[in-house]
């Protein structure tokens, strides 16, 4: 044990000593003109590094320099600068002067990826093939070889030519690779803009055995966490994966094997685009659940809304909220195609199933050649159009609805559910503005209409007629149970500007029959609407039975709906009657007496 110790103590020693006489025998500033040198032959950029160089002995034998720079041939900017530089090197190579670089550490660099640092060719240069390699120049000797490349606080800017510049903040990556350029990545990183906010920690591997022209690889996961103007307060956070390639000439992406989720939303499938103007992005998925409420900033709040609203501490005002502008949006600088199929989704408190969408945008121009699928024992298809290329919103759609559930429906649409039963409608609107707000306020349109198994909250119609004739009347009666309910009632309807016009709702039921005309404002809050109603089922006298058997009784509905009046003047049917009877009869006494004979 002693021997073992005693000669890992003369390793040790040797070691030192010999790091040491490197330290004061080899001069680091002799590697600059190399460094250069190399970095020009190789690839034609320029490497300028301001300062003296320096050794850095522990935990890494190491180069530190001051502030560097790397510009691309005929670049009016570099495309990356850093105030810090460390270059860890290998000992052995460096003791028969090789230079051998294991690792490139830059601490808070600028690093630009912009039409201003990029290669620019010279005027009249032959452009050469898509596929071709970049040159490597001829060993001359000497060796270097990078393995590792760190990236610590630093930022990249990221612009496509004619696009927008966006500015990832608090940059830190760590990219290893072998000698077969097989590569492990770890990045981190955060952007904003239009005050909005994505954080990205990511890891994966690539294979950059083709770089810059090509590079493939696994994403083995990103975190995400956007929060922000227009997004739900709770922000969107989630994951994502897959096998991921890049093509640098074409400037193009794919993703295969995607796995996505966002909140509590899964998704899968592939996604393919370009990046350079025009952008365009192909996306094929499929959802085992989708939550659009908890995606969007304009779903409906829940329930127990008001309950947490009381524990939640309010935020300082620093600044207005920022007004949504279609300008913001990156669909006007894109061709999209989307198809998803969604097992189960929640839009607006709205339970779906079998959510299918095929839809393709054209810089602005988003048309939905199919939105579809179940809600309930319900079928619905919304096809249309929705054209944001102006700084108000176009809409077209060509709703589809087969027996839809009628009150869910309308609390989603933040309508008052007082009424039950089923719809089918198919209609055709338009207008400005997508969100529910904007349709009753903005939106026209024309429908056809049939509702089934109609329930007027705390309406009984029977029983409204029946006792407003029993007030009048006891000369009749109506003994018949109550359906409490209108099996069915059609007719067209039209929307414009949030006032909903029924010119002629038609149907009823076995013993009761309807007629509806009247308006509704959703905006105002506030409807008049009149039913004409004939109850049959009448008993008693037997001309005032066959009066109110045939004879339509009209309950108007008129007000706000915070305080809806109602008017049923059955007596005014009934006094009518007497009238005519009375008369009737005046008429017969009279013509009597007109034929009897004089005495």
């Amino acid at each position: 044990m002693r021997r073992l110790i005693t000669t890992l103590a003369i390793l040790l020693v040797v070691v030192v000593a010999g790091m040491t006489a490197l330290v004061l025998l080899v001069n680091p500033n002799d590697f600059r003109t190399y460094m250069v040198q190399q970095v020009k032959q190789r690839s034609g950029y320029q490497l300028e590094v301001s300062g003296d160089l320096r050794w850095h002995v522990w935990p890494q034998l190491s180069i530190l320099a001051g502030r560097m720079s790397l510009t691309a041939p005929g670049a009016s900017q570099p495309m990356v600068t850093a105030d810090n530089m460390r270059l860890d090197v290998n000992l052995w190579p460096l003791l028969s002067h090789q230079l051998s670089v294991s690792q490139v550490m830059l601490k808070n660099a600028i690093i630009r990826a912009t039409p201003d640092s990029a290669v620019q060719k010279p005027q009249g240069a032959p452009i050469e093939p898509g596929d071709s390699e970049p040159a490597i120049a001829a060993s001359n000797g000497w060796t270097f070889n990078i393995s590792k490349l760190r990236i610590a606080d630093s930022l990249l800017i990221w612009q496509q030519p004619g696009g927008d510049e966006y500015n990832f903040r608090d940059l830190n990556l760590n990219l290893n690779q072998d000698d077969n350029r097989q590569a492990s990545v770890e990045l981190a990183t955060r952007v904003s803009r239009n005050q909005r906010n994505l954080s990205l920690n990511l890891k994966g591997q690539m294979d950059v055995a083709h770089y810059p022209h090509r590079i493939s690889g696994q994403l083995d996961e990103l975190d995400y966490t956007l929060d922000g103007a227009n997004l739900p307060p709770q922000g969107i956070k989630g994951t994502l994966s897959g096998q991921a390639q890049w093509d640098g000439d074409q400037q193009q992406f794919a993703l295969n094997k995607l796995q996505l989720t966002a909140n509590d939303s899964a998704l899968d499938g592939s996604a393919e685009g370009r990046l350079a103007l025009p952008q365009q992005l192909n996306l094929a998925l499929h959802a085992t659940s989708l939550n659009l409420d908890n995606l969007m900033a304009s779903a409906p709040a829940s329930d127990n809304s008001t309950t947490q609203q009381a524990n939640v501490m309010r935020t300082p005002v620093i600044a207005e909220p920022r007004a949504h502008n279609n300008a913001d949006s990156p669909l006007n600088s894109m061709d999209l195609q989307l198809t998803l199929d969604a097992d189960s989704s929640v839009w607006r408190g709205l339970t779906l199933s079998n959510l299918q969408i095929d839809a393709r945008n054209q810089r602005g121009l988003l048309t939905l050649n199919k939105l579809q699928g179940k809600f309930g024992d319900g079928h619905f298809s919304i096809p249309g159009s929705v054209d944001i290329r102006q700084p108000v919103t176009q809409v077209a759609f060509q709703p589809e609805l087969s027996s839809i559930a009628i009150a869910p429906l309308l609390k989603a649409l933040e309508l008052p559910a007082s009424l039950q039963g089923t719809v089918s409608l198919k209609g055709d609107i338009s207008g400005a503005g997508l969100s529910v707000a904007e349709a009753k306020q903005n939106w026209q349109g024309n429908a056809e209409l049939e509702a089934t198994n109609l329930q007027l909250a705390q309406l009984n119609l029977q029983q409204m007629v029946r006792r407003a004739v029993a007030r009048v009347s006891n000369r009749v009666s109506n003994d018949q149970p109550d359906d409490q309910g209108i099996e069915q009632l059609s007719g067209r309807i039209s929307l414009k500007q949030g006032n909903v016009t029924l010119p002629d709702l038609q149907g009823g039921s076995s013993r009761l029959a309807l007629q509806t005309h009247g308006n509704v404002d959703v905006v105002k809050q506030q409807l008049d609407v009149t039913i004409n109603m004939i109850l049959r089922g009448w008993q008693g006298d037997d001309r005032l039975a066959k009066v109110l058997n045939g004879q339509p009784i009209p309950l108007r509905m008129y007000g706000s709906w915070g305080n809806l009046q109602y008017s049923l003047p059955v007596d005014d049917v009934v006094r009518q009657q007497l009238q005519g009877e009375a008369k009737t009869r005046l008429n017969q006494w009279l013509d009597s007496q007109k034929s009897a004979p004089r005495q």
